[in-house]
């Protein structure tokens, strides 16, 4: 049976890794054609990795045409042909022509603590590229049409059916506006209700919305939170006319507004016609720990929220799929003052997720995604409570989404924990660095992000993590 070591596997993740391995022999010749590959059960327990692993290595071995399936009997290495030009020598031609190119400086880190990212190797490639097929021979006609603006309406009809089964929201498919990330969606949006208004965010606040804002010239203010959420008396004397929030999971904090909070927002969107809340409920679904926290959108009865979610962050971040719902009034304002935009996202990949959907698989994925991070949670904290950090931190805001934040006892500034923890290859935020206002900033606590980093290399990080903190 092959083998192969998965001690130094860099960047890339364990299905990443195995596909990679597998393909390199394959072109060394060194597993010839026609060769049959163990059965994923048996290849996964021999290798010690889990069968979704092994899984989505074949997948895309087998989408590339390096290996092929035959019905009960297993998986086999196809016939590449041997005559195949290398790409050496285009490299070689253009290497000159690309001296002025841009180079990618990103560093890679051994182990990354900031990124929320979730793993591309738990995403079911298998069923989607399954669902690719039957959309290509199902939808030829509406795949080459058009869409709406807004998205195709199927996919809406299924966002709408879904929101409702599964967070009691009663809304049209006409209000959901697909695009391609909440990037897009926030520029829409600054079109839709002008850039005469001031927008305001919370602070601390992923900065990235921040920058949108302000690289479309609109004015921008920040809103101190508390413990129940923005800071209603700060708000109200702000002259913000729309709020942009997380209200279900705050980031970085972890927060959650209060239902009282919530109400006070709600009452201080009513006064204005122009003030509206926008709400970003970036990763509900990942709440570990009881029942999903009903959204504002659901308690609204002003039309005053603006529901913002994506599907980059349950599913893969390459699935670039967002949607935003509009209340009435700017529903009709949008296919008035902004019907000539074209939807962002392709119909292909519209009809592909709206079957993922309807048949059942998103719920599926849902639930299997929700017992993976909370096992992941699970080991982060238990690698924490057995190393010598144990006695040195204190955990906060464990229950909701996919980050908790870490108290540290140190002498050390945050900028000396940033720059201490690169030298030795790992990397790690702070939540001082999410502050507009520093002055206001909580020092001497880490963001720890689970979600990306795979689970067999956890205890691995944590003690790493450790010894250089201490």
């Amino acid at each position: 049976m092959l083998t192969y070591s998965f001690e130094n596997t860099g960047n890339d993740s364990l299905y990443e890794y195995l596909y990679k391995c597998i393909k390199n022999d394959i072109l060394r010749n060194e597993i010839c054609a026609g060769y049959k590959l163990p059965s994923k059960r048996s290849f996964a327990k021999n290798l010690g990795v889990s069968t979704i692993t092994v899984e989505n290595a074949y997948a895309q071995l087998i989408a590339e045409g390096y290996i092929y399936s035959v019905p009960k009997r297993g998986f086999y290495v196809a016939d590449i042909e041997k005559n195949i030009i290398s790409p050496t020598s285009y490299i070689k031609n253009t290497q000159a022509t690309n001296k002025n190119f841009t180079k990618d400086t990103t560093v890679k880190y051994k182990y990354d603590f900031t990124s929320n990212k979730t793993l591309t190797g738990s995403f079911p490639f298998y069923t989607w590229s399954k669902l690719m097929k039957n959309v290509i021979a199902d939808e030829t006609y509406d795949m080459t049409t058009p869409s709406d603006s807004a998205g195709v309406y199927p996919l809406r009809k299924a966002i709408a059916k879904h929101l409702y089964d599964f967070r009691g929201m009663n809304i049209l498919p006409e209000q959901i506006i697909v695009g391609a990330g909440t990037e897009y969606l926030y520029s829409l949006l600054i079109n839709l209700l002008g850039r005469s208004n001031t927008f305001a965010v919370e602070d601390p606040a992923y900065s990235k919305i921040r920058q949108i804002y302000e690289v479309n010239n609109v004015n921008c203010v920040s809103i101190p939170i508390d413990d129940d959420g923005v800071d209603i008396d700060f708000l109200n004397n702000s002259q913000a006319d729309v709020i942009h929030i997380s209200p279900s999971h705050h980031y970085p904090t972890g927060i959650v507004t209060s239902v009282s909070r919530r109400y006070e927002l709600l009452s201080w969107a009513s006064k204005k016609d122009s003030r509206f809340i926008i709400e970003d409920d970036y990763d509900s679904e990942f709440r570990l720990m009881g029942k999903p926290i009903p959204s504002l959108q659901s308690i609204d009865v002003s039309d005053k929220v603006i529901y913002m979610n994506t599907f980059t962050k349950s599913l893969t971040p390459t699935i670039r799929i967002s949607y935003m719902i509009l209340p009435m009034p700017l529903m009709e304002l949008f296919y008035k003052k902004l019907y000539f935009y074209s939807c962002t996202v392709s119909n292909f990949e519209q009809y592909t997720l709206c079957r993922f959907i309807t048949d059942g698989y998103f719920e599926k994925h849902i639930n299997h995604m929700r017992i993976f991070y909370k096992k992941q949670r699970d080991t982060m904290i238990s690698a924490i409570d057995s190393s010598s950090l144990s006695k040195k931190v204190t955990i906060q805001e464990k229950d909701a989404g996919l980050h908790f934040l870490m108290a540290l006892n140190t002498n050390l500034s945050d900028d000396e924990l940033i720059k201490k923890a690169a030298e030795y290859n790992i990397k790690i935020s702070c939540l001082s660095q999410y502050y507009y206002n520093k002055a206001n900033a909580v020092k001497h606590t880490l963001i720890m992000n689970y979600s990306a980093i795979e689970t067999e290399k956890i205890y691995e990080a944590v003690n790493a993590l450790a010894n250089i903190l201490l």
